[in-house]
């Protein structure tokens, strides 16, 4: 067997995208995944024709002058996203022009990985800035207490009253953020007891009924009579109700109601099996269509400062997907500007 099919046969085995660059500086082979990667007429060609990055050039010729084994990072576009590669170059002797050996070149997908720590940055951002605003007020407030509030009556019990405020909106942060890791955690693992949703959804109503009718507005159950048994984990299953049943009546004016419908059904198309399907519809401002795709995301708010005024997390509706994936559910958002909003848990039976 010649070198030049023992380099071809080898880089075949290679599992991942490889070419092999010899002292000419010349594509003297590739496999099939690079020629995907990066053109079918690579072979022959000047790497830096090809190869175009200067990172990634100055690893190859650092590689071919020196024969140290070297990694660098190669940013390619499949036409819908960009994609990351890790080059790693390891020298090969006795092979290429006059057997004065060459780079042996992978690309190892590492997209994943950067959207990982893209998405774990952008968290800890999130999380900074959402206890940073309430912190930065309470140190203002007390602050100001210690100067010229001190002995004012009316101030300091305004100021504490906005503090103790502050306070529970971090708490409730933490809480979520507790409540988020460890629904996270849980997702892979089906829930395996036998739960019944009617019963469920009137524990939720009674525990909310008091907030609906502080802020004017009715509550109704349109449900069997018999019980609509599925497969689930009760608590979480009413920490998903109370999660948009509390939406609805926060974000929905005085005087509307909210009102929630169970049925079921022998084959539902969206689990492909049997199924619940409990219904949330208030007759609230509707969402923008722009922001439905998004709403699940951890921190995502269709209105900021709105949220924030009414003490929103961001972590509601990210907490409420996990618990219906770990139930192999699915959650689906319609809404229109104007026109109220429907939140449909569907759960197979």
């Amino acid at each position: 067997m010649s070198s030049a099919d023992l380099i071809r046969d080898v880089l075949a085995a290679v599992p991942l995208p490889g070419l092999m660059i010899d002292q000419s500086e010349r594509i003297i082979a590739a496999n099939t995944g690079a020629l995907t990667l990066l053109g079918q007429q690579i072979v022959g060609r000047h790497f830096a024709t090809i190869l175009r990055q200067p990172q990634v050039l100055q690893t190859i010729e650092d590689s071919l002058r020196d024969r140290r084994p070297r990694n660098a990072r190669h940013l390619s576009n499949d036409g819908v996203q960009d994609i990351m590669h890790e080059v790693i170059c390891r020298y090969v002797n006795g092979v290429g022009a006059v057997d004065a050996g060459a780079v042996l070149i992978t690309f190892q997908d590492v997209s994943h990985m950067e959207q990982a720590g893209r998405m774990r940055r952008d968290f800890v951002a999130n999380v900074s800035h959402e206890l940073r605003t309430p912190l930065t007020a309470i140190m203002g407030f007390i602050e100001t207490l210690r100067g010229p509030a001190r002995d004012d009556a009316e101030v300091r019990d305004r100021f504490l009253g906005i503090m103790e405020g502050e306070a529970a909106r971090m708490n409730r942060l933490v809480g979520d953020l507790l409540s988020l890791s460890r629904v996270e955690d849980e997702e892979r693992i089906r829930p395996r007891e036998t739960v019944d949703l009617t019963g469920i959804l009137d524990s939720t109503m009674r525990s909310v009924r008091p907030l609906a009718e502080e802020a004017g507005m009715e509550l109704t159950l349109d449900a069997p009579e018999d019980p609509v048994l599925v497969t689930g984990d009760a608590d979480q299953l009413q920490q998903v109700f109370t999660n948009l049943i509390g939406n609805a009546i926060t974000y929905a004016p005085s005087g509307k109601s909210v009102h929630l419908v169970l049925t079921t059904s022998d084959r539902d198309p969206a689990v492909r099996a049997a199924a619940a399907r409990v219904q949330v519809i208030d007759k609230g401002p509707g969402i923008d269509p722009l922001h439905l795709p998004r709403l699940t995301e951890r921190f995502y708010r269709a209105d900021s400062h709105r949220s924030r005024e009414l003490g929103g997390t961001g972590l509601g509706l990210a907490i409420v997907k996990h618990i219906v994936n770990r139930h192999r559910g699915r959650l689906r958002v319609e809404s229109e500007l104007g026109q109220g909003s429907v939140f449909t848990v569907i759960l197979p039976r």
